[in-house]
């Protein structure tokens, strides 16, 4: 029985392959590309039981082609990883394709689920919008500090369209100052175009998405949040307890248990920031904003009593990504609750 283990870097793929004993049978390093590595593996000449690589920016890439080809492929946890290479006394590719080689033929690693191409489309869209966002707000933010050097001080909140013309409104009787914003101007309302353009587009596909459609059907659920868990989960049936799903996303308090102490602390913060900022948001805007009643703003608004408003959006954020996750299982849509239970 063969293992065969991949250092990935962007040009490069340091390649070990060892035996059911741990000893090492090849050493290659080959480009980053699928076909030169499904060549490298073919040339072995002996059948591999299983491929495994960290997870990384190429592991969709490489993991895809990789199956195609008729291989096994194994993606492990990079911090776990991380942690074991860490005892090596180097640090060289060649030695942590042989380390991650080790750590493929003895089982310990956690698998980490490879997202489906559809889901990288999606993930993508998300991105492209929240980058042309940051963008334009950093491009705001530069127009604001220039012009209080003036003693120009805008409006703090300001609708989309207003920025433009209460800039142009307060530069035009300087020429000087116009000859030195007006292309920062231009090059905020070219970026707020694009953001907009990108904004109808993940709105629109939240909406043409059945899943998503049910999701927003949660009060304080927009179509961010909808289409940000489902490009997040990809498959709900790689969660064995919905329960699970609010750890997967940082939402649940750390712990430090050792002898007599059992200390409880802060979320952990793992998994994707992006999605638990988003549910973050959904939980504050259910219990701030929406004015729909449902037994889980309820408890919200009794938790929020007695633990303080943080905490408890915090937990409404891990009961919506709970009851998401159900509901994508089940098939079912939000259901309200009754006020007599309450």
């Amino acid at each position: 029985m063969f293992y065969a283990a991949l250092d990935v870097s962007l040009r490069s793929v340091a390649v070990c392959i060892i035996d059911g004993d741990g000893k090492v049978r090849l050493e290659r390093s080959v480009p980053s590309d699928v076909p030169d590595l499904v060549r490298c593996l073919n040339e072995f000449g002996e059948p591999i039981h299983q491929v495994g690589l960290e997870a990384g920016t190429l592991t969709q890439h490489l993991t895809y082609g990789l199956r195609e080809a008729g291989f096994e492929v194994v993606c492990m946890e990079a911090r776990q990883v991380a942690a074991a290479l860490s005892a090596m006394r180097n640090k060289t590719d060649k030695h942590d394709a042989r380390g991650i080689a080790q750590i493929l033929r003895s089982g310990w690693y956690s698998r980490v689920h490879v997202k489906s191409v559809e889901s990288h489309h999606l993930r993508a869209l998300l991105t492209c919008r929240k980058v042309m966002q940051r963008k334009c707000i950093d491009l705001e933010n530069e127009i604001r500090g220039l012009l209080k050097i003036f003693g120009v001080k805008l409006p703090m909140r300001l609708s989309r369209g207003a920025f433009d013309v209460a800039v142009r409104d307060t530069i035009e009787s300087d020429p000087a100052l116009s000859h030195a914003l007006l292309p920062m101007l231009h090059a905020r309302q070219v970026l707020f175009a694009s953001f907009m353009e990108l904004d109808r587009r993940v709105r629109k596909a939240a909406h043409e998405d059945e899943i998503c459609t049910r999701f927003m059907g949660v009060p304080g659920v927009g179509e961010i949040t909808a289409l940000s868990f489902k490009a997040a989960v990809d498959d709900p049936a790689r969660f064995k307890s919905s329960r699970t799903v609010g750890a997967h996303f940082g939402l649940t308090p750390r712990r430090f248990q050792s002898g007599e102490k059992d200390n409880p602390g802060r979320i952990s913060h793992a998994g994707d920031a992006d999605v638990r900022a988003t549910l973050y948001a959904a939980a504050n805007a259910m219990l701030m904003r929406s004015i729909k009643w449902s037994s889980l703003k309820a408890w919200g608004m009794r938790l929020m009593k007695t633990k303080g408003r943080r905490r408890a959006i915090v937990a409404v954020a891990r009961k919506i990504a709970v009851v998401l996750h159900r509901m994508w299982v089940d098939g079912t849509d939000f259901r309200l609750g009754s006020e007599a239970t309450a």
